[in-house]
């Protein structure tokens, strides 16, 4: 698989899933994620997958401070309904890293590592998102602007011409390029701008 080589320099998020250790699936349980994982889940690369990464990166840094996040004992809350706009997408890269699902989920060990009623959609939050911790009281609100990092001023008129299919080969080539381009300058350049990911109330 090719892909841009800045997938590797955007941040991992390590975590710890007590689940994987019980099974042996990897080292004490350590499982580190990073963007290409997200991609490979949601099938493409855009500003919004982006944000779903960095927004989840956030919230488990603030949520276990000096500490390894614990996948599977994190409530994960959506603002929007499940099918409105992009919500899908995000709701995914963050069940991805943190485990949280819905009644899909894993039922669990012995009463153990039940990852069922961990995803919620149409949540009365502020922020776009909610990670809370399920062993104790720690919550965390988070929003995305991806306006703070805007795109090119080519891609609208490169994307209307290859719509309507009258874009070449070459103008599919400069577009992607572009477009990569802003998700490079999110994951890499506005990783931590607190200005890109809102913490509300913080």
């Amino acid at each position: 698989m090719d892909y841009p080589e800045f997938f590797h320099l955007a941040p991992n998020i390590l975590v710890h899933d007590g689940l994987a250790e019980l099974l042996g699936a990897c080292t004490e349980g350590r499982i580190e994620y990073n963007y290409l994982d997200a991609v490979k889940l949601a099938g493409h690369s855009c500003p919004t997958v982006a944000g779903a990464y960095l927004m989840t990166r956030k919230a488990l840094q603030q949520l276990y401070p000096g500490s390894l996040p614990e996948r599977g004992q994190i409530r994960v809350s959506l603002r929007d309904q499940q099918s409105a706009g992009v919500t899908g997408v995000i709701a995914n890269i963050a069940t991805l890293i943190t485990g949280a699902a819905q009644d899909g989920g894993f039922k669990g060990i012995g009463g153990r590592f039940d990852r069922r009623n961990l995803l919620f959609f149409s949540a009365a939050i502020e922020g776009e998102l909610e990670f809370a911790r399920t062993d104790n009281a720690a919550r965390i609100q988070l929003s995305y602007h991806p306006e703070v990092v805007p795109p090119d001023p080519r891609i609208r008129e490169l994307l209307q011409a290859i719509a309507s299919g009258g874009g070449s080969s070459v103008a599919r080539e400069e577009f992607a390029l572009l477009w990569q381009e802003r998700v490079q300058r999110i994951l890499i350049g506005h990783a931590d701008d607190p200005e890109l990911i809102v913490v509300h109330g913080g």
